[in-house]
């Protein structure tokens, strides 16, 4: 497979459409058409559905979008990085984190590098620490937060001082705000949201003991933006870390830590033994320094 057809491949995907996808690679549609036929004959499976209206991937397409979105990203990285190797130090970071409010200790950083390095750019890319991870393991991320309880062994890290506090946010009108903070027993009658992430699951799991099994747990997310959105319409109240959500006098929601407390550390990661780019290798130094201190 070379590249060009990769590329070819994913614009079909977004334009879902042979001709569109022909008007923006500015070539002919037949060409095009006999482009994705060969790539199909070449891997030996069928990648599209093709309607009357548009053009639907096969699970075998899907695999092939994922993976070609994957090698044209590091394709992009390793001419990048390979223009990097200049005295002038220049380039771009990639960052990647889930929500914390320990993003605030590494944007401080930034801030200051910056400052002595403005010709570096940044990539900043938000999932939860199993995406993360798999990003960091393939080479398409530098640095990441990640959030504790997570296996560091392939990581060097430095931890951040501060903790995070777990809790439950929940419309301001709903009994449990006169709390000011929740036991295990007060969210049994509620319908519950909590991180789909199963390590913090099981973290979960072992501040809540027996009463675990007495929860109505209705769903589980990866992000809490939308979750958010969902405790907001009155589904149920979400557990999360606390400052991830407005809850000024603007909004309808309030957070409520939960008791006895719930705390996590927060890490700052890149993975062991690998050859950086001069502006992520110093970064890091620099990183490094700064906690030290």
């Amino acid at each position: 497979m070379e590249l060009r057809v990769l590329n070819y491949f994913l614009t079909v995907v977004y334009e879902e459409n042979i001709t569109s996808a022909a008007e923006k690679l500015h070539i002919t549609q037949p060409t095009l058409s006999r482009q994705m036929m060969q790539l199909e004959e070449e891997l030996g499976v069928q990648l599209f559905r093709r309607g009357k209206r548009k053009i639907t991937l096969t699970s075998e397409g899907l695999l092939l979008k994922r993976r070609a979105e994957e090698i044209l990203d590091l394709t992009s990285r390793t001419e990048l990085e390979l223009k990097q190797q200049q005295p002038l130090m220049n380039g771009e970071i990639v960052i990647g984190g889930g929500e914390t409010q320990s993003m605030r200790v590494l944007a401080d950083f930034i801030k200051t590098f910056s400052t002595k390095y403005p010709q570096v750019t940044y990539k900043l890319y938000s999932a939860d620490a199993d995406d993360i991870k798999d990003r960091i393991n393939k080479g398409l991320m530098d640095i990441c937060l990640l959030t504790e309880p997570v296996d560091v062994e392939k990581y060097d890290f430095i931890r951040i001082p501060q903790k995070e506090r777990w809790g439950v946010i929940m419309r301001k009108d709903s009994p449990l705000a006169q709390k000011r903070s929740v036991a295990p027993e007060d969210l049994f009658p509620y319908p519950i949201l909590i991180p789909g992430r199963s390590l913090v699951q099981n973290e979960l799991d072992n501040w809540f003991g027996d009463a675990y099994g007495a929860l109505h747990i209705i769903g589980r997310y990866n992000l809490i933006y939308n979750a958010a959105i969902l405790v907001e319409a009155g589904v149920g109240v979400a557990l999360c870390l606390e400052k991830l959500v407005p809850v000024s006098e603007e909004t309808e929601l309030c957070f409520r830590p939960l008791a006895p407390a719930l705390e996590t550390g927060v890490l700052i990661a890149w993975k062991k033994n690998q050859i950086f780019p001069p502006a992520v290798a110093k970064f890091i130094e620099l990183l490094k320094n700064a906690f030290r201190a």
